[in-house]
């Protein structure tokens, strides 16, 4: 593996989202004239007229609208520790469940089966959660979970999950943290057959001073299946990730604005299956890139064609004989990904 070959040293194996039976057609699926799924035909209904979220879906993008000036002094202080380290604590990282914060995350995939009364949430790192739809009050006093306690209604189209009882070793999103006085409410929209939409609100009063929420929307994945995505660090794990940001930094070189700008642009491939979007900018005489429309990172340059960002992934630019860019390679903990630049 590439990644930061001189700042870390860390193996993990993650069998990411892949396709069973590819040319096997989910039954109950609208089509179209051509026999493609059409994904903007009206939403599915159960026997007692709710909408019915059944099915497999990929998250499409996610915004959260948290400010870090709402985060109480420890929290930031965590924040930029974690950053510093390269976010070598990352749950992800360390093979253990994501928790509340799965509801955002951009890459995951999930499969949702619904009743009247209990829906089971069936995500592809091999956990899962149970929503109650039975009427139950939410737990207040309970043994602090991965995934939580999760109680479920109904507010017209909309499902409303109310979940609590969190332990308090998962991340929300980035690098931020939370306690186990955290509370979040999901509301859950299926505007058709094909488009699941999901407003998340996170209370957690002993590390943010208001809540503050995110936005999601997700695709049915029809004619396919979800496959385990497991993590195996028995070669090495996070005892062995050494290095820092700050030792990136001065290790860093000094590259040919004009060598910089060269390298801009948007590059697109696929990780682990699905499509991902690398966007590289530059802007204040540095390299940033974005992916999946998250908040860019700055890119410390360690060659002209080499980069470290500060999530500790490592992005090297191939060029032709030119001297133009053609593709880059990202690399992290999950392998090398290749993904092409986009004329």
């Amino acid at each position: 593996m590439r990644i930061l070959s001189a700042l870390i040293v860390f193996s993990v194996s993650l069998l990411p989202l892949a396709a069973q039976w590819l040319h096997r057609p989910t039954p109950g699926i609208p089509r179209t004239a051509d026999g493609k799924p059409n994904l903007s035909a009206p939403a599915p209904r159960t026997a007692d007229g709710k909408p019915d979220l059944t099915g497999l879906w990929n998250t499409l993008n996610s915004v959260a609208d948290y400010k870090p000036g709402e985060a109480k002094p420890w929290v930031q202080k965590l924040v930029q520790q974690r950053k510093e380290n390269f976010d070598r604590d990352n749950p992800v990282f360390q093979c253990l469940p994501l928790g509340p914060g799965y509801s955002t995350k951009l890459v995951f995939a999930k499969r949702i089966y619904q009743t009247p009364g209990l829906i089971i949430v069936l995500h592809d790192d091999l956990t899962w959660r149970q929503i109650f739809m039975d009427g139950r009050p939410l737990v207040t006093d309970s043994y602090a979970t991965w995934m939580g306690y999760s109680v479920g209604h109904w507010e017209g189209d909309t499902l409303v999950v109310e979940s609590s009882g969190f332990n308090d070793r998962t991340w929300l999103a980035d690098r931020y943290p939370h306690t186990e006085a955290l509370r979040m409410t999901e509301r859950y929209r299926r505007t058709d057959f094909g488009h699941l939409d999901l407003d998340v609100t996170f209370e957690d009063p002993e590390a943010y001073s208001q809540p503050w929420k995110a936005r999601v929307s997700a695709l049915l994945a029809p004619d396919t299946e979800i496959i385990e995505g497991y993590c195996d660090n028995s070669q090495s794990g996070p005892q062995d990730w050494v290095g820092k940001v700050s030792d990136a930094a001065r290790s860093a070189v000094k590259v040919d604005p004009e060598v910089l700008e060269t390298l801009t642009g948007v590059y697109k491939g696929f990780w682990g299956g699905r499509p991902r979007r690398v966007e590289v900018n530059f802007s204040g005489g540095a390299l940033s890139v974005g992916v999946d429309g998250k908040e860019p990172e700055t890119l410390v340059p360690q060659s002209p064609t080499r980069f470290i960002a500060e999530s500790g992934y490592l992005y090297e630019f191939v060029r032709n004989d030119r001297g133009i860019a053609t593709y880059m390679i990202e690399s992290h903990v999950t392998g090398d990904y290749k993904y092409e630049r986009q004329q």
